[in-house]
């Protein structure tokens, strides 16, 4: 599935629209350059669970747990930029928390698949806006095992969608 975003605001709905399909357990995987928009659609996932506290990106602690709100589901999100290897991923005991939080990892492809037996991988790309200035963005989702693919189909969104 592949969406064009065209603001940072698309990239927050987007992530409201995701948390709907979004359940304990969960593992999301976020790929894409610098400003790409990882943590705006973080913070749309975060703001569609109604998680407690704010939701910016975690470089420097690597990892924030969100207590759960009004879908009574907790969000761990995870900055794996500087982490190199699967031992440094396990010495952050994240394990404990997968199965009952949605976890988001930034950065984690190549390290945060093994956390959970099925994942859904978001990769954002910057691209140059409609009108030819700006710049959208373009997410491609892969699932990757489990009902990941019924979920997303029932957000309604064609190949190739706009969101």
């Amino acid at each position: 599935m592949r969406l064009t975003l065209q603001t940072a605001g698309d990239t927050h709905e987007f992530g409201l629209r995701l948390a709907a399909v979004l359940r304990a357990g969960d593992l999301v995987i976020l790929t894409g350059p610098l400003g790409a928009g990882k943590t705006a659609l973080t913070q749309g996932i975060g703001a569609g669970l109604g998680v407690e506290g704010r939701i910016t990106s975690p470089t420097f602690v690597i990892a924030r747990s969100h207590r759960a709100g009004a879908a009574g589901v907790p969000l761990v999100h995870v900055d794996a930029y500087r982490l190199e290897t699967l031992d440094e991923l396990d010495d952050l005991d994240l394990d404990t928390d997968v199965d009952a939080a949605v976890t988001v990892v930034e950065w984690g492809a190549g390290l945060a698949e093994r956390l959970a037996e099925s994942h859904l991988e978001v990769a954002i790309e910057r691209r140059t806006g409609v009108d030819g200035t700006g710049e959208a963005r373009e997410a491609v989702l892969h699932a990757r095992g489990g009902d990941w693919a019924e979920r997303l189909a029932s957000l309604g969104l064609p190949v190739g969608a706009a969101a």
